[in-house]
């Protein structure tokens, strides 16, 4: 027992750096000098706040071309849908309740500003009983065989 010294210490095994003191510019020197083999790369957009990608259609949209612009509702037909709910004596609210749709989206297509919609717009025919598709707008309704 009197071969144990308590005084002294032996490090078997020695903590690994840690990885930001590995990333500093003098440790990558020194392992280059030590001829360990180095792997750097710089990320990209590293350190913002970046999530989106601004795409290429983005871009032409911010350039308000004619290019990407939603297709509207033509001014013939918004006319023609405020007529028929007129003729009717339906408020956009009532039209809307009818077709089962939001009254902006009434308001929407009056003003020609609405996205066309088949469906939208096959309700709006049947309340109002006019055309609003094809070849003959504006026509009325035939009424259904077998009523």
């Amino acid at each position: 027992m009197s071969e144990s010294d308590w005084d002294t210490v032996i490090v078997l095994r020695k903590k690994a750096p840690k990885a930001s003191t590995m990333k500093t510019e003098s440790a990558v020197n020194l392992a280059r000098r030590q001829g360990i083999p180095v792997e750097t790369n710089q990320k990209y957009n590293a350190g913002t706040n970046k999530q989106h990608v601004a795409t290429k259609n983005t871009a032409k949209l911010d350039r308000e071309n004619e290019e990407l612009k939603h297709k509207t509702v033509s001014h013939d037909i918004s006319k023609l849908i405020m007529q028929g709910r007129q003729a009717k004596g339906l408020s956009q609210k009532d039209l809307a309740t009818k077709i089962c749709e939001k009254p902006q989206i009434v308001n929407d297509y009056e003003a020609g500003r609405g996205i066309p919609n088949h469906m939208i717009l096959g309700k709006i025919e049947r309340v109002i009983g006019i055309k609003l598709r094809g070849k003959d707008i504006g026509t009325p309704l035939a009424p259904p065989v077998g009523n």
